[in-house]
C-alpha cells in the first residue's frame, strides 16, 4: 500500500514540473514575440524608406536636353552657355537661340564681375566703396556686351519638329582672360578708378572666383 506521504511528495514534483515547463514555454513565446516585434519594425522600417524613394511614373520617358553636359559648363578658364530657339525658319532659329545663349552667358559674367567687386573692395581702402563698385560694374557692362561679338560656337544641334519647324540648339564660350583683361585695361584708363585700381590684385580676385566653378 503506497503510503500518503509518498502520494503527497508526487503531487508536489509534478506541479514544480508543470510550473518548469509552464515557465520555459513563456520565456520562449516571449522570445518569439520580440523577434516578430523586430520583424514587423525592420518591415516598415524598409517600406518607409522605398516609400522616400521618388518614383517614377509609368509612361514617363527621361529626355536629355542637348549641348548640357559638363562639357558645356562654364569653368575656371571659360565661361559657356548653351541655349535653343525655335522657328519655321531655321536661320530665324538660329538667331534666336544664339541671342538667347549671349544674353545668359552676359548675365553669368556680370554675376561673377559683381562678386570680383565686392571682394576687391573688401581687401582694399577704397574711398568712396559704393560709388567705386557702381563705375566698376558699369564699365565692365561695356566690355562684356562688346566682348559679345566675339563668342566662340562650341557646339549646335539641330532638329525639325513634325510640325514643320525648326529646333536649334547652340553652346558658346568667352575666354575668362580676355574678360579679365579688357576689363583691367578699361578701369585702367579710367581717370578716377585707377587711383583705387590695383590690376594685380584684380586678376588675383578674379581667378578665385573663377575657380568656384571647378566646385559646382
Amino acid at each position: 500500500m503506497i503510503e500518503k506521504s509518498q502520494i503527497n511528495d508526487d503531487k508536489t514534483l509534478t506541479q514544480a514540473g508543470g510550473n518548469l515547463v509552464c515557465i520555459i514555454y513563456n520565456k520562449k513565446m516571449k522570445k518569439i514575440f520580440i523577434l516578430a516585434a523586430v520583424a514587423v519594425i525592420a518591415g516598415v522600417m524598409v517600406t518607409g524608406c522605398k516609400s522616400s524613394k521618388p518614383s517614377v511614373q509609368k509612361g514617363t520617358t527621361e529626355i536629355e536636353v542637348p549641348l548640357s553636359g559638363k562639357a558645356y559648363w562654364s569653368d575656371k578658364d571659360h565661361f559657356r552657355a548653351s541655349q535653343s530657339g525655335i522657328s519655321p525658319d531655321l536661320a530665324t532659329a538660329k538667331k534666336i537661340a544664339l541671342t538667347n545663349a549671349k544674353a545668359e552667358l552676359a548675365g553669368s559674367i556680370q554675376s561673377k564681375v559683381k562678386a570680383v567687386t565686392e571682394n576687391y573692395t573688401n581687401q582694399r581702402s577704397v574711398a568712396d566703396k559704393q560709388e567705386f563698385e557702381n563705375k566698376f560694374e558699369e564699365n565692365a557692362r561695356v566690355v562684356v556686351n562688346q566682348s559679345l561679338n566675339d563668342v566662340k560656337i562650341i557646339g549646335d544641334k539641330v532638329f525639325k519638329e513634325k510640325n514643320g519647324k525648326y529646333t536649334y540648339y547652340v553652346a558658346i564660350e568667352m575666354s575668362k582672360d580676355a574678360i579679365e583683361n579688357n576689363i583691367a585695361d578699361r578701369i585702367s584708363k579710367d581717370s578716377k578708378l585707377q587711383l583705387d585700381f590695383d590690376k594685380h590684385q584684380f586678376q588675383k580676385v578674379f581667378d578665385e572666383e573663377m575657380q568656384k566653378f571647378e566646385n559646382q
